[in-house]
């Protein structure tokens, strides 16, 4: 449906109001002073939030996101005290995030992302001890991560990426009483190390500080994430309210949206940073692990032969590093593995062949490794047959001694046949007579 709503409507005597996915137009209708649930998202609805909004004092969601609404968030928002859920995403609000939340003990859900707001987060935002999803991603905010959210105890899901943000990585995210199954922090300003502490949060299944300037290297203590250690989907249990939490990560090479199947996401990207060292071998306990992206660091060492052992990988990011030696043979036991790169590295010897490896035909994945061969590269590996990637591991004494061999082995086979035609024809006198007088008559 498409249009303005009838003004003759009487929003006052309803409780529950579903419009989402369609195309009404102009300002958000007025009224709901009854209203429980109000769903307008996806539509075409424009302008500000009206002031009188503080009259809906029975709501409990409100979901306005994917609109075209503008202004500032009005600090009457914070009257609303029966609120749990409250989406805002993807409208053009601009100004600073109002300071009133701790009016709003209830709220579960507050998401405002994709937007225009600018200046810090509030810290009264840590007072919401029931909060469990905080979406403030793709906006201007700026300033350090406010040490108050450790006080949100309910807190399960943290995006905070493709802001202004600044500082070090906080410790208190490894803290015992955080339980994050999601934080997201990426293209940020954020510096300094990754502290070794938040190898506890034992719930962490998505990591993700692309675009930063994170630094030091890359905590071994990682490997030791459970909820990144076995396959069992133990997604977060939550009330059964209508809010289905949206992200948009890098997997697979590209950005994609996730919603529904956030619970099947498992993800550490640590790509563009300042990241130094090896790649640590405790990583490679992650076997349920689904992307690990390291591109564009400054590490070095070999690639571990344990790595085979993360049999979930799916995506595997290696590229713009400084990795020397072989690609493990391992890498072929990774038979979900449909995007892999190690471009531009000083990686040398043969590509590992068999199984998944077959079907990884892109030659830029490996380019920028000049002593790398074989397939699908154009260089051959040295001592490799025409049309062949294997190479042999002979020297030049080994093919020496072993066309000897094949040399001696034809004429020992040649000798042996024609003694054994003699040997026969003197035996057998009647033979010997019919051969030798077919020469008389000749």
């Amino acid at each position: 449906m498409k249009g303005k709503l009838p003004q003759k409507l009487k929003f006052q005597e309803l409780k529950h109001v579903d419009l989402r996915r369609n195309h009404f137009e102009g300002s958000l209708p007025q009224g709901f002073t009854n209203a429980i649930y109000v769903f307008l998202q996806q539509n075409l609805f424009s302008g500000p939030i009206p002031d009188n909004i503080s009259e809906m004092t029975q709501l409990t969601i409100l979901d306005v996101s994917k609109n075209h609404l503008t202004g500032m968030i009005p600090s009457t928002i914070c009257t609303m005290t029966a609120l749990e859920v409250l989406s805002l995403r993807e409208n053009q609000f601009s100004g600073q995030l109002p300071h009133c939340w701790g009016d709003i003990q209830l709220i579960r859900a507050l998401d405002i992302a994709s937007n225009n707001l600018s200046g810090q987060i509030p810290s009264s935002i840590g007072v919401l001890s029931f909060l469990e999803i905080l979406s403030l991603s793709s906006n201007s905010l700026s300033g350090e991560i406010p040490s108050s959210l450790q006080n949100c105890k309910s807190l399960q899901s943290l995006d905070l990426g493709d802001n202004n943000l600044s500082g070090t990585l906080p410790l208190w995210i490894g803290n015992d009483s955080v339980r994050l199954w999601i934080l997201l922090l990426r293209s940020n300003k954020l510096r300094g190390p990754i502290p070794k502490k938040w190898c506890n949060i034992s719930t962490l299944h998505i990591l993700d500080l692309a675009e930063n300037s994170v630094s030091g290297v890359i905590p071994s203590c990682l490997g030791n994430l459970n909820s990144l250690t076995n396959t069992k989907n133990n997604w977060m249990t939550r009330a059964s309210w209508d809010f289905n939490e949206q992200m948009i990560m890098v997997t697979k090479g590209r950005e994609m949206e996730y919603s529904s199947t956030l619970g099947l996401v498992k993800i550490i990207n640590l790509s563009s940073n300042n990241l130094t060292g090896e790649i640590p071998l405790g990583i490679t306990n992650l076997t349920a692990l689904g992307t690990l992206n390291l591109s564009r660091n400054y590490l070095t060492g070999s690639i571990p032969n344990e790595i085979g052992n993360m049999r979930w990988l799916e995506t595997l990011d290696l590229s713009n590093n400084q990795l020397s030696g072989p690609i493990p043979d391992s890498i072929s036991l990774l038979h979900s593995l449909s995007h892999f790169n190690v471009s531009h590295n000083n990686l040398v010897g043969r590509i590992p062949v068999g199984n998944q490896m077959q079907t990884l035909t892109d030659a830029s994945i490996f380019q920028g490794n000049p002593l790398l061969c074989g397939k699908p590269l154009q260089s051959k590996c040295p001592g490799s047959d025409v049309g062949s990637d294997v190479p042999t591991m002979q020297s030049p004494d080994d093919d020496f001694q072993s066309e000897l061999e094949n040399l001696l082995f034809y004429c020992c086979g040649y000798v042996f046949g024609i003694c054994g035609v003699w040997c026969t024809l003197w035996k057998k006198d009647a033979w010997g007579k019919a051969y030798f007088g077919f020469f008389k008559l000749v």
